[in-house]
Formats: C-alpha cells, structure tokens, sequence
C-alpha cells in the first residue's frame, strides 16, 4: 500500500506529524505533499518534526481568493496524484487544501482517509469555510478518523457506513507528547503547565477550547 499525505497549514502539519512518525515506525511505505497555503508557518512545523516533503506545490500567493487558491490546488494536485499513483490519500481537517486534495483524489477515483472527521456545527457559514469543507470531503471519504464518540454520530446521522468509521482521539494530543519528549531536557512554566494537562489514563478533549488554547500559546514558542 502506498499512502499520501496532503496538508497546507500549520494545524494540519502538527496533527499529520504523529500519523507520518507511525508511518516510519511501521515501514509503511508514504509520501508527503504540502501546497504551503501558510508558507511561513508550514515550514516552522515541518522543521520542528523533521519532516521533509516529497512534493511542495508552494501554492501561497499573498492575497489570493479562495476561489484562486482551490484553482491552483486542484491544478497542482494531479501531477502528483499521477506520479505518486498512491492507494490512499489522507487528508487532515477542514482546510482549504484538505476539501481540494479530496476532490482532485476523487476525480482520480483514489481512496481518501479523512483524520478528524465528523466536526460540525451544521451552519455553513459558522465557521466559514471550514464547515462546508468538512461535509464535502465527508462526502467523498472512505475512510474517516473520528476524534471523539459525537463526531461518530455526526457521521452516522449523515449515513456514513459505521465499518467506515474509526475513533482515533485527536492526533493533535500525540504531537504534543512527541514535542514533549524532544524537548524533554528544557524547563519553563509554560512547560510544566502544558505537561500537567498529559496524563496518559486522562483523556483531552479536543473541542475543550481552554485546553487548545493552553496548547496553541505552548507550542507557538517552541516553533
């Protein structure tokens, strides 16, 4: 099987990272391809989790429309898709890059996993336009990574087949473990109160916005 990893932002490169370091523990045989939607940002992670991609679209355009952005990452897609020929395409979350890479795998007819699948608000305008992308590459995945028990019913609700549908928790709190770990040797407050939040018998919500928070203003030091 070989697998491609599509992201573009900085979420979706730290919550890809973890899914790429079990990809390597497991020899499973991958590749990564970043369209740099958030160049500068993008690169901060990958550097962090000594990622190197395979393909960079470089696709960041200063004040680029949606419209010119979801253009350009469908035209970039396919001559990856075709050099790569890969049996599964995953895709993390609700970005513009994530919504695009889906549909250009599916016009391939190229399965698609969905990590963090089942979000919703069910207001496509709330928030704009991630709502209405995460229901699109629901639509169109085989596979999909749900974080938590209610986004499996979200899911369902929707008529997504269960035997499609695995909870996973949210790979956002395996990054942080692994981030804690390389920087193991290095002592702050901020640290230790990140590190206080990790109790392997405790889970983390990830829709609990206190803790994301808690974890965003963290982690944006260390980048």
């Amino acid at each position: 099987m070989k697998i491609l990893l599509c992201f573009g932002t900085r979420p979706e490169a730290i919550k890809m990272a973890p899914i790429i370091k079990e990809l390597d523990r497991q020899h499973i045989s991958y590749k990564v391809c970043v369209t740099a939607q958030h160049r500068e940002m993008l690169d901060q992670v990958l550097d962090f989790f000594d990622i190197i991609p395979d393909y960079d679209l470089s696709l960041m355009k200063t004040g680029q429309s949606l419209n010119s952005l979801s253009a350009s990452i469908l035209n970039s897609i396919d001559p990856v898709l075709d050099d790569y020929k890969p049996d599964v395409v995953l895709v993390q979350g609700d970005t513009t890059t994530a919504a695009m890479v889906a549909l250009g795998s599916f016009h391939k007819n190229i399965k698609i996993g969905h990590i963090e699948a089942g979000l919703r608000t069910y207001n496509k305008k709330s928030p704009f336009p991630e709502e209405a992308n995460r229901q699109l590459i629901s639509k169109l995945a085989d596979f999909h990574f749900a974080p938590t028990s209610d986004s499996k019913l979200n899911l369902e609700n929707e008529m997504v087949d269960t035997k499609d549908i695995l909870i996973t928790g949210n790979t956002v709190v395996d990054a942080l473990k692994w981030a804690i770990k390389k920087i193991d040797n290095q002592e702050s407050e901020e640290i230790i109160r990140v590190k206080d939040l990790i109790i392997e018998e405790k889970k983390i919500d990830p829709c609990n916005r206190t803790q994301k928070r808690e974890f965003w203003n963290w982690f944006k030091k260390y980048l």
